[in-house]
């Protein structure tokens, strides 16, 4: 990774809750709520953009553990409001800790695990794992 990345850097993104966030399975709507598994991609997307201006070209990031709390909910139509925060940095793992709120209140919180990797060997894996299914 280039220097720079330190703990207490952050980043923020906001969005706007939308149908195609709401809580279903297999095409069947659970609830008109933001789900559970959108949250945890936005918060997985804000806490990647701590680390993206400081991969080299041959690096990339990828997510190794997350534990995340959702507490709160909320409707189509609401602004999110989500904040990485960076806690550890080392060679091989970047660590923030997320939140995530709205109007009301914090809707989410916990952490994200970015794993840094090397872009060779993920991409030999990946072959290696497509040979190994031939399903591509």
């Amino acid at each position: 990774m280039k220097a720079g990345l330190k703990p207490g850097q952050t980043a923020d993104l906001e969005i706007t809750v939308d149908k195609n966030m709401i809580a279903g399975f297999n095409g069947q709507t659970v609830h008109e709520l933001y789900s559970t598994s959108s949250l945890v991609h936005h918060l997985e997307w804000v806490a990647r953009q701590t680390i993206l201006p400081y991969l080299e070209e041959h690096e990339e990031g990828m997510g190794s553990h997350i534990d995340i709390t959702h507490t709160m909910i909320a409707i189509p139509g609401m602004k999110i409001q989500l904040k990485a925060l960076v806690t550890e940095v080392s060679a091989k793992n970047v660590v923030c800790r997320v939140e995530a709120s709205h109007s009301q209140g914090q809707i989410a919180h916990g952490t994200i695990t970015q794993a840094i990797i090397k872009k060779e060997s993920l991409n030999e894996k990946i072959n290696h794992m497509k040979q190994k299914e031939k399903t591509w």
